[in-house]
């Protein structure tokens, strides 16, 4: 029977690339990556301690066949997905050059990868956070100090911070990966 272990870590969507290099770091230790379950748990298999190279994708929708295949042709094992992201790790000792490690071919994929990221993700939460977060926040407001006061209160920091956490950052990656 094998040994199996379970992490709690979260990641902003802003994070993947925090994310790759920790789920590497797992495998160089012993831990390769079995599966991601929702909202923040992954599931790890002990294993031989390898060098491992771990990449997502975001697609947020049902990856295809011939996608998946694409990545199985180029070496990559698809590890699964969750909320969009699609998992792939391939051994270090496969590649034979530095652009073998990434699943990319170009920067202008990553920016893509990013807008659709902003698109499908930030573009909600914003609508979500001026269509209701704000009007609510000030509805508690207005009926004093009480137990929904201090949940939109929370609410609304929660949203700033993702806000500017995630914009801030994806933004910089995109001009990092437009200026390499």
């Amino acid at each position: 029977m094998s040994e199996k272990k379970t992490w709690i870590r979260f990641f902003t969507i802003a994070d993947y690339e925090e994310e790759e290099s920790w789920l590497r770091n797992q495998h160089q230790k012993g831990w390769k990556l079995l599966r991601m379950t929702p909202p923040c748990f992954y599931v790890f298999e002990r294993c031989q301690p390898e060098d491992v190279v771990y990449r997502l994708d975001y697609k947020n929708s049902t990856e295809d066949s011939e996608y998946l295949q694409m990545f199985r042709d180029y070496g990559w094992e698809y590890c699964g997905q969750c909320f969009g992201w699609l998992y792939f790790r391939k051994s270090v000792s496969e590649m034979s050059l530095e652009q073998e490690g990434e699943i990319f071919s170009d920067d202008a994929s990553k920016v893509d990868m990013i807008d659709h990221i902003v698109k499908t993700r930030m573009l909600p939460l914003l609508i979500i956070f001026f269509a209701c977060v704000i009007p609510q926040f000030f509805r508690a407001l207005d009926r004093g100090v009480s137990g929904w006061l201090i949940f939109w209160v929370t609410m609304l920091a929660l949203y700033l911070y993702l806000f500017i956490h995630c914009g801030g950052k994806l933004r910089r990656l995109k001009a990092k990966y437009k200026n390499e």
